[in-house]
């Protein structure tokens, strides 16, 4: 696991941390044997709001893992947390895959499996329940995981897109 800083519109340095989901082996039979190649699919993260996704290939495991790192850090984003879970109930697609994502009580802990897991720690949830429905594919599984996370609203967002006050 390497540890990065990252700096988001001007605020103070937090440091990312990567693990990697899965790694992928492709075998193509040539005229002397076999050839592999290696695809990793990767999760990056600071533990407090921020994740980000990344996919690469090579032809040895340690440079796919770096391609994607590099990936992932291309695309972080920012995910509304409420404490230590997430504001509301919701759900993810991405493909054939439905990730249903529900708040928990403290002291829950993330119940998910490995994949989804790690999304959602790298995410800084530390108590949620999820149900995965459908393709139970590593990269299908994080990227709607990764779906519901961005689909979730503060009470503050909702608030100022109606333009009202909410009591709950």
């Amino acid at each position: 696991m390497a540890v990065e800083p990252v700096k988001l519109s001007g605020q103070e340095e937090k440091p990312l941390e990567d693990t990697v989901v899965k790694v992928f082996r492709c075998a193509k039979v040539v005229k002397g044997g076999r050839r592999f190649s290696f695809a990793a699919l990767v999760v990056i993260g600071d533990r407090e709001g921020t994740v980000g996704v990344g996919y690469g290939k090579a032809n040895e495991v340690p440079q796919a893992v770096e391609k994607s790192i590099k990936d992932a850090k291309k695309s972080l984003h920012k995910i509304s947390l409420l404490n230590r879970t997430i504001p509301h109930a919701v759900n993810g697609k991405y493909r054939a895959t439905k990730v249903v994502l529900v708040p928990a009580s403290p002291g829950t802990g993330v119940i998910a499996g490995s994949s989804a897991r790690a999304v959602l720690e790298y995410a800084g949830v530390q108590d949620v329940l999820t149900k995965v429905y459908g393709s139970t594919s590593a990269k299908n599984v994080v990227k709607a995981t990764l779906d519901g996370l961005l689909k979730l609203r503060s009470k503050e967002m909702v608030e100022s897109l109606r333009g009202v006050a909410i009591n709950a």
